[in-house]
């Protein structure tokens, strides 16, 4: 954390799940093709955020994920944990989200009889 209030280095919690979110997608599309793949289920996620009120271009508050023993001399009440359950799915379908591995699997010694 900066130490100056002035400089904030937290990063912004939509960002935060969006970075999630890409890392899905990048994960779906290497398993396109792949024999085996996994259903992602329920993604449960908690950050301690810091609520900061920017008033350039209009007051709006945003939430920023901070480092858990960012510094020690911020007071609890300044910031919150957030829990997040996510449950992803494809937006044209509604299915679950399928990953993969690029790599096949080695299934050698699973006890499978050719």
């Amino acid at each position: 954390m900066a130490s100056s209030s002035h400089e904030f280095d937290g990063i912004e919690l939509a960002d935060a799940v969006e970075s999630v979110r890409n890392q899905l997608m990048r994960a779906a599309a290497r398993s396109a093709g792949m024999e085996i793949t996994f259903a992602v289920g329920d993604i449960q996620m908690e950050f301690t955020v810091e609520l900061r009120k920017e008033v350039k271009g209009g007051a709006k508050v945003k939430a920023w994920v901070v480092e858990a023993g960012a510094d020690a001399a911020r007071t609890t009440g300044r910031t919150h944990k957030v829990s997040l359950t996510l449950k992803p799915r494809v937006r044209s379908t509604g299915a679950s989200v399928d990953v993969g591995n690029d790599a096949p699997a080695d299934l050698s010694g699973s006890g499978e009889v050719d």
